[in-house]
């Protein structure tokens, strides 16, 4: 529980327009840390402390389609989306 997004890089990002179906974004090399709090108990014991998850080296291809004509409220949807992940590094601190 507690989960924070303390800290989003994005080095490389582009937003580009596709002629006559959307819009297509890339980020690259991008990371991302998160603290939490975690816990667990079983039977035979219990504990719980804090965590930090920081994801890097994510690249994230997304392409976004949008109607042509003008019928009605203009909406966004997600066609494509691809996205590949480098390092997870995962820290776990418990009390005792």
């Amino acid at each position: 529980s507690r989960i924070h997004v303390t800290a989003i890089e994005l080095p490389s990002a582009s937003i580009s327009l596709l002629p006559g179906s959307g819009i297509k974004l890339v980020i690259g090399n991008a990371s991302l840390t998160i603290d939490m709090n975690w816990s667990i108990r079983t039977w035979i014991f219990k504990d719980s402390g804090r965590g930090t998850v920081h994801i890097s080296k994510v690249f994230v291809t997304a392409i976004f389609s949008t109607p042509l004509d003008n019928a009605g409220p203009t909406s966004i949807a997600l066609t494509s989306c691809q996205t590949t992940s480098g390092d997870v590094d995962i820290k776990l601190n418990g009390k005792t």
